[in-house]
């Protein structure tokens, strides 16, 4: 049996910091594919809103740890070489935006139908109602429960491990192989999952009180 030390600590932390990496990539990528997924299906001619549809029902009911080895073997048989991380990053991406997408779409669908008419009779043209009066009111609906989903992001990439991609939950269970102190390790690794998760949940939260989103 091992003994945990600095240099398990150390390559802990270089897991925390590859896990908030991978974070903010899912987000960032996810986000983007999601906005155009909340346009399409709100505002896209009806074939847009079923091919939307079918996207977002495809990749919700496909289990996130398919989803990373399809990503991760699928590309290279395809002539693509790709690291760890970047098939990660476009897996979490792809799946993230398929949420963040139907959160952002029925944020747009509560914005009262009246603004969008009232825009109309002054003679705004449509991308002006969508930037000017409709996506400032959805943001301001949308910014708690997007906070609210950036805890299961974080969560989400301890999936990744599964493709070799050496992010927190990853580096315990190999420190776990070396020392053999499953219970100490564990618990340092959910003591930083925590620290992550329980301030977007706090953030989420509070900006809901803020907004009033919860009794709208």
């Amino acid at each position: 049996m091992g003994f945990l030390n600095a240099a398990h600590m150390q390559f802990l932390f270089d897991g925390l910091l590859w896990t908030v990496g991978l974070s903010l990539i899912a987000f960032a990528g996810g986000g983007a594919l999601g906005f155009l997924v909340a346009l399409g299906a709100s505002y896209g001619p009806r074939w847009s809103r079923l091919l939307v549809s079918l996207y977002v029902k495809l990749i919700q009911g496909t289990p996130l740890l398919v989803l990373l080895p399809l990503v991760y073997f699928g590309l290279p048989s395809l002539g693509f070489n790709i690291a760890p991380l970047a098939a990660a990053g476009i897996a979490l991406s792809v799946y993230v935006s398929a949420y963040l997408g139907e959160i952002w779409r029925g944020c747009l669908a509560s914005v009262p139908r009246t603004q969008s008419e009232a825009a109309e009779c002054l003679a705004l043209r449509w991308h002006q109602r969508v930037l000017h009066v409709l996506l400032p009111q959805a943001i301001k609906i949308a910014t708690p429960p997007t906070v609210g989903f950036m805890v299961q992001i974080v969560k989400n990439t301890s999936l990744a491990s599964a493709i070799g991609f050496v992010e927190l939950a990853r580096a315990g269970q190999i420190i776990n192989n070396s020392t053999f102190e499953p219970f100490v390790i564990f618990m340092i690794v959910a003591a930083l999952y925590f620290a992550l998760c329980y301030p977007l949940s706090v953030l989420s939260r509070r900006l809901e009180r803020s907004f009033h989103v919860a009794n709208r």
